[in-house]
């Protein structure tokens, strides 16, 4: 592999050049005219101008892509996360022009990107899935008829969906019946088709994910958990790994049951199998993500691994680089998403950053996709960077983050810098009891 072309943008692009040139892999980068001066576009051995800022314009112009890919003569293409890294179409075309996909195959990024048809196999295999509707409801009575025999709250989700977009909480019939067509309508506007599911909402609940990886030779590993449950609009905002105040045995079980999921469905390269935890430390499936996920950096720093490496050493057609017994946990690891936006109503604040001041230290690693002078625009996600603090324990890495957190500053945009500090200082927080509330209660 001598050259990777990467359909994506901003941190996780500028990640995966990092990686890339390492390994000494030349890199393409793809940008929009909006992020021509962006870092990452700086830091690729070739840059191409894509198109205008709307994705459908640039970043998910599959048609573009292919056709750089072709002129570049490129070996493979890395989808970074977001944008096209679970759209099964485009992996399969990028086979077909005869480039490797680095991600896993085509047919289960669209089994498990279907989340009734993922709770179906999933559970054929023997994992624990959350009670709910088998299939897709046919209609809101069918709706309410579930939502009366599995007991309110549920949870109303398309079946597209993923990423906190597309589910709706539902705490009586008349909430569900309110929200069922809106819910729909918004399914067909973000994911292509208007079915909805329904499961019951764990109350109490913890968002806990393992790290799975597999090769092409039928091996499967897990990573260890990351704890994802501090979250706002159903998206994460803070995860740390390891996962506190979880058992042992749970954990050991969640490996199990995750590296069985991912075995069932032959799965390889990077994965993250999602599970809701409730406070009996019940666990039951949630989702499969088929690519890699935003907060891998902690896994990294609790393993010493670089998951980018292993996902192109993967898509070549190497074997794992370690065995289970191989993989080893050290210290403890918290990512913060610094997003613009309101702290306080977290609405996107796009403008221009006067001063970028997100300074590496011996145990904080900044994964960033702006800079000083770069205008953050409202047609992306507006995550600017990620803060990674490592120690030796969590109590000892939420103290390195406090202290990060005072000498830490971005001006010209509004971010959430803020929220950190208040949530590092809150007891639930720093007691490591929480659920995915924990958000919610500390900005009462």
């Amino acid at each position: 592999m001598k050259k990777v072309l990467i359909a994506n943008r901003g941190e996780i692009a500028h990640r995966i050049i990092k990686t890339c040139h390492t390994m000494n892999i030349q890199t393409v980068a793809v940008h929009s005219t909006a992020d021509e001066n962006l870092p990452y576009v700086k830091a690729a051995t070739v840059a191409y101008e894509i198109g205008e800022p709307p994705v459908q314009k640039s970043y998910l112009n599959i048609e573009r892509l292919l056709e750089i890919a072709h002129q570049e003569n490129v070996d493979a293409i890395h989808p970074g996360y977001g944008f096209l890294s679970e759209n099964s179409t485009f992996a399969k075309r990028v086979e077909e022009e005869g480039f490797v996909f680095i991600g896993p195959s085509p047919k289960v990024i669209a089994d498990m990107g279907d989340k009734v048809r993922a709770r179906k196999i999933m559970k054929e295999a023997g994992v624990p899935v959350v009670p709910g509707s088998e299939g897709a409801v046919a209609d809101i009575e069918e709706a309410c008829e579930i939502a009366q025999a599995i007991g309110y709250p549920v949870m109303l989700k398309a079946s597209g969906g993923g990423g906190g977009i597309g589910m709706v909480r539902c705490d009586d019939e008349k909430s569900l019946r309110t929200t069922y067509e809106s819910t729909k309508a918004r399914a067909k506007a973000y994911f292509g088709h208007e079915e909805v599911f329904i499961e019951k909402l764990i109350t109490d609940a913890r968002h806990i994910e393992v790290q799975i990886f597999g090769d092409q030779l039928g091996n499967a590993v897990h990573l260890f958990e990351r704890d994802c449950s501090v979250q706002r609009r159903n998206q994460k905002v803070i995860e740390e790994a390891p996962a506190t105040s979880l058992s042992i045995d749970t954990k050991q079980r969640m490996y199990e049951t995750a590296v069985a999921a991912a075995k069932a469905v032959q799965y390889y390269n990077a994965g993250t199998i999602e599970f809701i935890v409730d406070a009996q430390e019940n666990f039951y499936f949630l989702e499969m993500n088929t690519r890699l996920q935003v907060e891998h950096p902690i896994t990294e720093q609790v393993t010493g691994l670089d998951l980018v490496k292993w996902q192109l050493l993967v898509a070549r057609g190497d074997a794992l680089p370690l065995q289970q017994e191989e993989v080893q946990l050290t210290n403890h690891a918290v990512e913060f998403r610094v997003y613009a936006e309101d702290p306080v109503t977290f609405l996107p604040a796009p403008g221009q950053i006067t001063q970028f001041s997100l300074p590496e230290r011996s145990y904080v690693r900044v994964d960033a996709g702006y800079d000083s002078g770069d205008k953050v625009t409202p047609f992306y996600d507006p995550m600017i960077a990620k803060v990674i603090v490592t120690g030796r324990t969590r109590e000892n890495a939420i103290e390195l983050a406090k202290a990060y957190f005072t000498e830490a500053s971005i001006e010209g945009v509004k971010t959430n810098l803020p929220l950190f500090k208040q949530l590092l200082n809150a007891e639930q927080y720093v007691a490591g009891k929480y659920n995915t509330a924990v958000l919610t209660e500390v900005l009462k």
